[in-house]
């Protein structure tokens, strides 16, 4: 029986969208699952060499932002002669819907696995108005 073996390559992301980067280096778009239960929406995001102290998540205007920064390491005294690997920062943005309620999202990172719950907003509850005389 023959069996279908794939690769995942890292996708380097186009800077030439964004703001000019201040450190050099690639940037790749980190892959994710995304998760959806009747509570929350997840984000599962593979940055392999990104910890919490090297992670960058902001929203604005309704665009969740994550950015990771990778420590490039090259053991002293050698002189890399091949690699199958390439080492750089990570970055991707999702555009969140006004169904998000954006003050309780919260992320965890974890062996180079980030988790970010975007929890779903509650829906606006019927009210009854009274009225009134003047």
């Amino acid at each position: 029986m023959a069996t279908d073996k794939t690769s995942v390559q890292k996708r380097e992301a186009d800077t030439r969208e964004v703001a000019e980067r201040t450190r050099s280096g690639k940037v790749f778009i980190p892959a994710v699952d995304i998760f959806e239960t009747n509570e929350a929406i997840f984000l599962i995001a593979d940055m392999p060499g990104v910890d919490e102290k090297s992670i960058n998540i902001n929203l604005e205007k309704n665009v969740l932002t994550i950015e990771g920064k990778v420590q490039h390491y090259e053991p002293e005294k050698m002189e890399l002669a091949y690699a199958e690997y390439n080492v750089g920062d990570y970055q991707r943005s999702f555009n969140l819907s006004d169904s998000i309620d954006q003050d309780k999202i919260d992320a965890t990172i974890k062996d180079g696995v980030l988790s970010v719950k975007l929890p779903k907003a509650e829906p606006a509850k019927p009210k009854t108005i009274s009225v009134k005389t003047k």
